[in-house]
């Protein structure tokens, strides 16, 4: 039986990502035994990809990319499939001073014909001179480069015998890296220009001051390589800092959450992270699948990140899997995103999911964050996310651009060596968001507490209603938490002006088909946002699996919204859709 490359690199000293290039980090690594580990849906090894492996077989692949014609500096699309030949043509690009663009799989695209259609307007948008991708979407790929000016496109294996030049173009620390494309939760996604030096900042800081990582830890991962938080995560940070790396397929993870932890046992994972849902996935699986043999006590780095915070979910998961050596102390909430490289804070060791309760009501009218007592009429807990890394700013300004005080809501603006370069080929939305003096508005709002990030939400989803700020993610949990009959990502809210004022629409995913039953869970519904929220709402229900995700698997409630006010979730536009 093939065993998986080793935790530990004897002799080897652990250098943290203090590297100049990812191409020198992974020379580097490869002085090691360590390196990827591709497993299946049944938990099965099915590749073992040391970090030497990887090395000669990319600077060779890298000689085949140039003797096809590539020119160092040109966009290499990838679809970001969780094998080893994504591994390969991602540093391939590194030694032949190509840019990789990895590219999302087709599980959150409505259908081959939608995922088609995104996946060329991608390739399009990073000005890809070729795109890659697993056999097993060969015939989709060609339909979505179809007609487009390639140089080379299909499979990796199909450049055995391509010409190979004899020299390879190493980049510079000021080179782009890749290009991450956003998550696409508020517009098309746009594609994240992140040079070398930028990674190697955010891998840094993030290995040693945010995950402290340390001889004898290894890595577990079931993220997207197209997602920033499993590509630099997972993938490329493990690599600058010589870690090993155990990986499941999301598909897979999706199928059989606990093949995760399942996998954290077998190898002593000490690093893994997830967004909230994968947490509650597994908790939920734990029900009615046995979890004997799960032995967890290795984990010491849980993170948390990649969309809103649920306190409650990482209350069950601790406490569903205490028995099972978890210790809650290991939850490390944390915040970023793709233009800052991915990580900006990080929870500091032992504070677990530390939370914040205040005043629901003061928040909503005064935009502060006031704690709450016995005489709040509405409580909000939100999770705290640390400080940001060395090196990093944070500023918490209001409507006016004006600096805001502690416990003051605002909107976010950070600055630091992470930083993007800006989005690729689209120099307007760079300026919109990107200022001359280095400081990024991220979109999202929060508040600073004893110099640590809380995040409530972001700017564009915020419902205002007679003065009044609605969070929507707020109502959507306290529905899908009230209702026996909503499951987590059921529900939708957002405002729409009707005419005379904003009117709050409540999308809900209905499994129903008796009337009488879709009537009781509207009326249901309405009462609860009357009663709890004092808000009027509009109840809609659309079929399951109708509400849009991001590429990343987060509701999109600017695409829903959309798509109600063009009239997709009418009833015959539903009942279409249904069917």
């Amino acid at each position: 039986m093939t065993e998986p490359t080793p935790t530990r690199n004897d002799g080897l000293v652990k250098r943290l990502a203090d590297f100049a290039t990812m191409a020198e980090a992974l020379d580097y690594a490869a002085l090691g035994a360590t390196g990827l580990n591709f497993y299946s849906g049944k938990g099965v090894l099915t590749e073992v990809l040391p970090y030497a492996a990887l090395r000669t077989q990319a600077i060779a692949l890298a000689r085949r990319f140039l003797g096809m014609g590539l020119k160092p500096g040109e966009r290499v699309g990838l679809l970001a499939e969780s094998d080893g030949d994504f591994a390969r043509a991602f540093f391939a690009c590194q030694y032949a001073g190509l840019v990789p663009a990895p590219l999302p799989l087709p599980a959150a695209f409505g259908g081959k014909d939608g995922y088609i259609s995104f996946l060329r307007r991608m390739i399009q948008g990073a000005d890809a001179h070729a795109v890659f991708g697993p056999a097993v979407l060969a015939e989709w790929l060609a339909e979505a480069v179809k007609g487009l000016d390639l140089r080379c496109s299909g499979v990796i294996s199909a450049l055995d015998n391509a010409p190979m030049v004899d020299e390879a173009s190493l980049p510079t620390p000021e080179s782009l890296a890749y290009l991450q494309f956003s998550s696409g939760s508020t517009r098309f996604p746009l594609g994240v220009a992140i040079t070398q030096a930028a990674f190697m900042a955010n891998a840094h800081y993030m290995a040693k001051h945010g995950l402290q990582v340390a001889d004898g830890d290894r890595c577990t991962s079931w993220l997207p390589f197209y997602h920033d938080m499993g590509l630099v995560g997972f993938l490329l940070m493990p690599l600058a800092c010589q870690l090993s790396v155990d990986i499941l397929p999301t598909r897979e993870f999706a199928r059989r959450p606990l093949l995760w932890l399942q996998l954290i046992t077998r190898n002593k994972g000490s690093i893994s992270f997830s967004p909230s849902f994968g947490y509650e996935l597994c908790a939920r699986r734990a029900q009615t699948a046995s979890t004997e043999g799960i032995d967890l006590s290795s984990w010491r780095r849980a993170g948390i990140g990649g969309d809103m915070i649920r306190p409650a979910v990482l209350t069950r998961f601790a406490e569903r899997f205490s028995a099972s050596g978890f210790s809650a102390t290991a939850l490390m909430p944390c915040y970023g995103m793709a233009e800052t490289t991915v990580a900006l804070s990080f929870s500091p060791e032992g504070q677990g999911a530390r939370e914040d309760a205040v005043d629901g009501l003061v928040l909503e009218r005064e935009h502060r964050a006031v704690p709450a007592n016995e005489n709040s009429e509405r409580t909000r807990h939100f999770i705290i996310c640390g400080q940001m890394l060395p090196e990093h700013e944070v500023e918490v300004r209001g409507e006016d651009g004006a600096l805001l005080t502690e416990r003051e809501v605002g909107r976010l603006f950070v600055r630091g060596p992470s930083l993007m370069l800006g989005y690729f080929g689209a120099p307007e939305e760079t300026t919109r968001v990107l200022s001359q003096d280095g400081w990024l508005d991220t979109g999202d709002l929060g508040y600073l507490i004893n110099g640590q990030i809380v995040i409530t939400g972001r700017a564009k989803d915020l419902v205002i209603v007679n003065g009044r700020n609605v969070w929507p993610q707020d109502l959507e949990w306290a529905a899908e938490a009230e209702i026996a009959a909503l499951r987590s990502g059921d529900v939708a809210v957002f405002s729409v002006d009707n005419g005379e004022d904003e009117e709050v629409v409540v999308l809900v995913q209905c499994r129903a088909t008796d009337p009488a039953q879709r009537e009781a869970l509207i009326l249901d519904l309405t009462r609860f946002f009357r009663g709890r929220q004092g808000l009027e709402t509009r109840v809609v229900l659309v079929p399951p699996h109708s509400l849009p995700q991001t590429s990343s698997g987060k509701l999109s409630r600017s695409r829903a919204r959309l798509m109600y006010l063009e009239g997709a979730f009418l009833p015959q536009a539903a009942a279409t859709a249904a069917e």
